[in-house]
Protein backbone atom coordinates (compact mmCIF):
# COMPACT_ATOMS: atom_id res chain seq x y z
CA UNK A 1 0.00 0.00 0.00
CA UNK A 2 2.99 2.79 0.26
CA UNK A 3 3.14 4.69 -2.83
CA UNK A 4 -0.53 4.57 -3.18
CA UNK A 5 -3.19 7.38 -2.08
CA UNK A 6 -6.54 7.02 -0.97
CA UNK A 7 -8.98 9.08 -2.94
CA UNK A 8 -12.50 9.62 -1.63
CA UNK A 9 -14.93 9.49 -4.43
CA UNK A 10 -16.36 13.01 -4.85
CA UNK A 11 -20.34 12.03 -4.33
CA UNK A 12 -22.88 14.72 -4.15
CA UNK A 13 -25.68 15.05 -1.23
CA UNK A 14 -28.96 15.84 -2.64
CA UNK A 15 -30.70 19.14 -1.23
CA UNK A 16 -33.27 17.98 1.11
CA UNK A 17 -36.65 19.11 0.90
CA UNK A 18 -36.71 21.84 3.83
CA UNK A 19 -33.65 23.38 2.33
CA UNK A 20 -35.13 23.93 -0.79
CA UNK A 21 -38.03 25.42 0.43
CA UNK A 22 -36.42 27.86 2.96
CA UNK A 23 -33.74 28.40 0.09
CA UNK A 24 -36.53 29.21 -2.96
CA UNK A 25 -38.12 31.57 -0.05
CA UNK A 26 -34.81 33.35 0.60
CA UNK A 27 -34.85 33.81 -3.07
CA UNK A 28 -38.14 34.62 -3.24
CA UNK A 29 -37.87 37.72 -1.09
CA UNK A 30 -34.61 39.17 -2.12
CA UNK A 31 -35.06 39.13 -5.74
CA UNK A 32 -32.18 36.46 -6.33
CA UNK A 33 -31.93 33.61 -8.29
CA UNK A 34 -31.41 30.38 -7.03
CA UNK A 35 -28.96 28.65 -10.02
CA UNK A 36 -30.16 24.88 -10.86
CA UNK A 37 -27.11 23.43 -9.99
CA UNK A 38 -26.80 25.24 -7.04
CA UNK A 39 -30.16 23.07 -5.85
CA UNK A 40 -28.63 19.68 -6.14
CA UNK A 41 -25.87 19.44 -3.99
CA UNK A 42 -26.58 20.06 0.23
CA UNK A 43 -23.79 21.44 0.63
CA UNK A 44 -23.34 24.35 -2.39
CA UNK A 45 -27.34 25.07 -1.20
CA UNK A 46 -26.14 25.64 2.32
CA UNK A 47 -23.09 28.33 1.30
CA UNK A 48 -26.03 29.50 -1.07
CA UNK A 49 -28.02 30.14 1.90
CA UNK A 50 -25.09 31.12 4.14
CA UNK A 51 -24.15 33.73 1.34
CA UNK A 52 -27.39 35.52 0.93
CA UNK A 53 -28.02 35.66 4.93
CA UNK A 54 -25.03 37.66 4.92
CA UNK A 55 -25.82 40.11 1.98
CA UNK A 56 -25.85 43.48 3.07
CA UNK A 57 -29.39 44.80 3.53
CA UNK A 58 -28.61 47.36 0.76
CA UNK A 59 -28.96 44.59 -1.63
CA UNK A 60 -32.31 43.87 -0.62
CA UNK A 61 -35.17 45.51 -1.90
CA UNK A 62 -36.09 48.60 -0.43
CA UNK A 63 -39.86 48.20 -1.10
CA UNK A 64 -42.50 47.05 1.65
CA UNK A 65 -43.53 43.77 1.15
CA UNK A 66 -47.04 42.74 -0.47
CA UNK A 67 -48.24 41.62 3.08
CA UNK A 68 -47.27 45.10 4.24
CA UNK A 69 -48.92 46.88 1.82
CA UNK A 70 -52.40 44.99 2.34
CA UNK A 71 -52.74 45.32 5.89
CA UNK A 72 -52.00 49.47 5.59
CA UNK A 73 -54.61 49.35 2.98
CA UNK A 74 -57.16 47.63 5.41
CA UNK A 75 -56.10 49.99 8.44
CA UNK A 76 -56.40 52.83 5.85
CA UNK A 77 -60.27 51.55 4.72
CA UNK A 78 -60.96 51.53 8.37
CA UNK A 79 -59.54 54.72 9.56
CA UNK A 80 -61.21 56.03 6.14
CA UNK A 81 -57.57 57.56 5.37
CA UNK A 82 -54.63 56.77 2.45
CA UNK A 83 -51.44 55.33 3.14
CA UNK A 84 -48.97 58.04 1.78
CA UNK A 85 -46.87 57.31 -1.58
CA UNK A 86 -43.75 57.80 -0.18
CA UNK A 87 -44.91 54.32 2.30
CA UNK A 88 -45.55 52.28 -1.16
CA UNK A 89 -41.56 53.10 -1.90
CA UNK A 90 -40.16 52.33 1.23
CA UNK A 91 -40.58 49.11 3.30
CA UNK A 92 -39.35 50.84 6.69
CA UNK A 93 -41.80 54.15 6.15
CA UNK A 94 -44.48 51.57 5.71
CA UNK A 95 -44.07 50.01 8.77
CA UNK A 96 -43.96 53.17 10.76
CA UNK A 97 -46.75 54.05 8.84
CA UNK A 98 -48.62 50.43 10.09
CA UNK A 99 -47.09 51.12 13.49
CA UNK A 100 -48.94 54.81 13.93
CA UNK A 101 -52.01 53.66 12.87
CA UNK A 102 -53.27 50.20 13.87
CA UNK A 103 -56.63 49.90 14.64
Amino acid sequence: MSGQTATVPSQTLPATPKQLAYARRISQERNVVLPWEIQQDRYELSRWIDAQLQAPAADRDPRPSSKQVAFAERIARIKRSVVPDECFRDRVLMSRWIDSNKP
